[in-house]
C-alpha cells in the first residue's frame, strides 16, 4: 500500500509519524522532500503565500513522490477545504477549532454524504473521471484525513465535545497560539503545559490521535509519554537556515 493511501490508517492507529511544515510555495521543494524519510509534509496555506495554483503544483509533486500532503487551510471554510481536497491533498489541518460546531462543520466538509463535501468526478482526487462515483466516494471517505488544530483557550472548555466528533482523526495542538490565547508568557508555563495535557487526555478518551509542534525532537519524544504520536517539526525554511548556519560554522573552524 502506498504512503499516501495508508496515511490516515497509520495516523489513526498511532504509528509514530514525523512531518514538517512547508512555507515556500514551490513544487521543487516538495519534490526534494519526496526523497526524504519523512512521513508527510504540511503545506502552510495559513501563514505562507500558497494560492490555489501553488497548491495545485505542490500537491501534484507530492503525489508524484507518494508523499502524503496535508494542507493547513487559512480558516474553516467549506470552499477552501473542497478546493484543497479536489486538488488531491491527503488531508487538511483546520486552524482554530474551538467549538463542537466548528468541528462538525469541518468533518462535514471533508466527507461525502448529506450536507457534506460537494462531488466532482473530473478532479485529480477523482482520477480525472477514470473511477466510478462509488469508487471515488469510498476512497475519499477511507483516506481523507481531518486534523483539528486546538490553539484557543475557548477550545479547552469544549475539548471533549470537539474530540467526540466523528470524522476528526487527530487533534493538533498549536501551542504557541494557545500560549498567547491563555495570556501566558511562555509555552512552557505550567498553565499551558497543563492545558496540553488536558487536550491529550480528551483525545485519548475519544480515541483520537494527538499531534503537535515542538521546538526540538527531544521535547517531542517526551510528549509521546502523554499520548502524542504525530509531529510536524521545523519547516523547509528552518532547515535551509540551519543547514547554512552549520556549513558556515564548519567552514570557519
Amino acid at each position: 500500500m502506498s504512503r499516501i493511501s495508508s496515511f490516515r490508517e497509520r495516523l489513526r492507529v498511532r504509528h509514530r509519524i514525523l512531518g514538517t511544515f512547508v512555507k515556500t510555495p514551490n513544487a521543487a521543494i516538495i519534490e526534494v522532500m519526496g526523497y526524504s524519510p519523512l512521513d508527510c509534509v504540511c503545506l502552510d496555506a495559513e501563514h505562507a503565500p500558497f494560492d490555489r495554483t501553488a497548491l495545485d503544483a505542490a500537491i501534484f509533486a507530492a503525489r508524484a513522490a507518494d508523499m502524503p500532503s496535508l494542507v493547513r487551510v487559512s480558516r474553516m471554510d467549506t470552499a477552501d477545504i473542497l478546493s484543497t481536497l479536489d486538488l488531491g491533498a491527503t488531508g487538511v489541518v483546520v486552524p482554530h477549532v474551538s467549538s463542537q460546531q466548528t468541528a462538525l462543520a469541518a468533518a462535514a466538509a471533508c466527507r461525502y454524504g448529506p450536507l457534506g463535501r460537494g462531488y466532482a468526478g473530473s478532479t485529480r482526487a477523482a482520477g480525472y473521471g477514470t473511477r466510478s462515483m462509488a469508487e471515488n466516494i469510498a476512497k475519499a471517505n477511507a483516506e481523507v484525513t481531518l486534523i483539528a488544530q486546538i490553539e484557543d483557550a475557548d477550545a479547552l472548555d469544549e475539548i471533549d465535545s470537539i474530540a467526540a466528533v466523528d470524522g476528526i482523526d487527530a487533534l493538533f495542538i498549536g501551542r504557541m497560539d494557545l500560549t498567547v490565547s491563555m495570556g501566558a508568557d511562555s509555552p512552557n508555563h505550567p498553565s499551558v503545559v497543563d492545558a496540553v495535557r488536558t487536550i491529550c487526555a480528551a483525545a485519548k478518551r475519544h480515541g483520537r490521535c494527538v499531534g503537535m509542534f515542538t521546538a526540538t525532537t527531544i521535547e517531542a519524544l517526551q510528549w509521546c509519554d502523554a499520548g502524542a504520536s504525530f509531529f510536524l517539526l521545523s519547516s523547509d525554511q528552518q532547515m535551509m537556515l540551519q543547514g547554512a548556519k552549520r556549513l558556515r560554522e564548519e567552514f570557519d573552524q
